[in-house]
């Protein structure tokens, strides 16, 4: 019995770890400040992202929500609907693809995240809105 509980704990503290370092995120190490290439910087669009836990982002004066899918993919709320981006997370690079990008955008984490300001509320989720 204590072999087996012993198992068990050890395939769920592994588990996350082993998907992590594959092609499809889990989320772990997506919250933070994560910052564009600068080769990629245009002055019109953010150049700071920041990815927190409870579901929001933030970027200037916008905040979003996000939500990851099965298939590896980045879903983020703009304007009521889901935009949906394919995403590759290795170690502290992020890369971004698809959705309304006209090409693939890079991101390299700078830094760690921060709670979002409690008169910033995550904004609703589109599959529950009416």
């Amino acid at each position: 019995m204590v072999r087996t509980l012993r198992g068990l704990v050890t395939l769920f503290v592994l588990l996350p770890v082993t998907r992590l370092s594959g092609q499809s995120p889990t989320g772990l190490g997506l919250p933070g400040l994560w910052e564009l290439e600068r080769s990629k910087v245009k002055a019109d669009g953010p150049k700071r992202v920041m990815i927190r836990p409870d579901s929001s982002a933030s970027w200037g004066k916008e905040t979003v929500r996000w939500r990851l899918t099965p298939a590896g993919e980045i879903m983020i709320a703009l304007g009521g609907e889901w935009e949906t981006y394919n995403l590759k997370l290795r170690g502290e690079r992020l890369e971004l693809s698809g959705g309304d990008l006209a090409e693939k955008i890079t991101l390299k984490k700078v830094g760690a995240w921060t709670a979002r300001p409690p008169n910033v509320p995550v904004p609703p989720d589109p599959d529950t809105i009416p």
